[in-house]
């Protein structure tokens, strides 16, 4: 996906040379790396520039992202997708149930990753496929591809600094013993499962979640919930540990009588968008099988 960015520099970020600049907006040493070696891929007031050139008031930046070839590995395959935002810069999608994000062994044509692969082949357009946050298989919900290598840049940076917030809806089992409360437990791999989850206080890693009861009915709960971590299954492993876990989960409570797979959603994303710097908020409905059970 290609991308052109145009910058004026300032007095205040005086003195800089292109590179400081550059880092200065999120571009990484990698992409860095790859636009010394793009033709025009980096012009200071029209001329092909050095990394190394400082720079004055008022110059003008322009940087070529340039990506001609997609993603490896990933076969574009016509999949329905609910897109909920696009812009030239990032794409949010609402993941279905039983899609897995990328192509792993038993699942290389019925992903996420396929299904956006073929939305921009039909566009002619190369994309790479760069997924910032991650749902299982059966998490339902919001997810944030950026669309180029700086935004990819950018969002991944928040990640690793929690500045991208993500709220959760999830159906329990019983009632929790507060209304509203704060789980702080540490998490780690369960000894000799490569897939499962467990509290160890001695091992684990800190893990915090936050919770707050929205309804409820016959012997299950509707929750809402926030993460200040991201452990893995960190949601699933901290409502078992109070005796809540969630409504179908072939892990932690193998019950189907209700829901066919677990029952979590990834409600709403807010985050700083990585090119203008604005506030962006998402929201996603809650999916017709965990709805239906309210």
């Amino acid at each position: 996906m290609n991308r052109i960015f145009k910058y004026t520099v300032h007095n205040n970020v005086l003195p800089c040379t292109v590179s400081e600049f550059l880092k200065q907006k999120g571009f990484s040493r990698q992409i860095i790396i790859q636009l010394k070696k793009t033709h025009q891929g980096i012009l200071v007031n029209n001329q092909w520039a050095y990394v190394r050139t400082p720079l004055k008031a008022n110059d003008t930046i322009t940087i070529q992202l340039l990506e001609e070839a997609p993603s490896e590995n990933i076969v574009p395959v016509p999949l329905p997708l609910d897109i909920v935002y696009e812009d030239e810069d990032i794409l949010l999608v609402n993941k279905s149930a039983n899609m897995p994000v990328h192509p792993s062994i038993n699942n290389y044509d019925n992903t996420l990753a396929n299904g956006i692969a073929y939305y921009y082949k039909m566009q002619e357009k190369p994309f790479v496929f760069r997924c910032i946050n991650r749902l299982d298989r059966d998490t339902t919900g919001l997810l944030i591809i950026a669309k180029n290598a700086l935004s990819a840049s950018i969002l991944s940076n928040q990640m690793k600094k929690r500045e991208i917030h993500r709220t959760y809806l999830a159906v329990v089992s019983g009632f929790p013993k507060k209304n509203a409360d704060t789980i702080t437990a540490p998490i780690a791999r369960k000894e000799n499962s490569a897939i499962e989850r467990c509290i160890d206080f001695q091992k684990g890693e800190p893990a915090i979640t936050h919770y707050q009861m929205i309804s409820s009915k016959e012997d299950y709960s509707l929750l809402k919930l926030s993460l200040e971590t991201g452990r893995t299954h960190q949601i699933r492993v901290h409502m078992k540990y109070i005796g809540n876990p969630l409504l179908g989960d072939y892990l932690y409570n193998p019950d189907f009588s209700r829901i066919q797979r677990v029952a979590l959603h990834s409600y709403c994303l807010s985050f700083v968008h990585p090119i203008t710097g604005e506030t962006m908020n998402f929201s996603a409905k809650l999916p017709e099988d965990m709805a239906t059970l309210f």
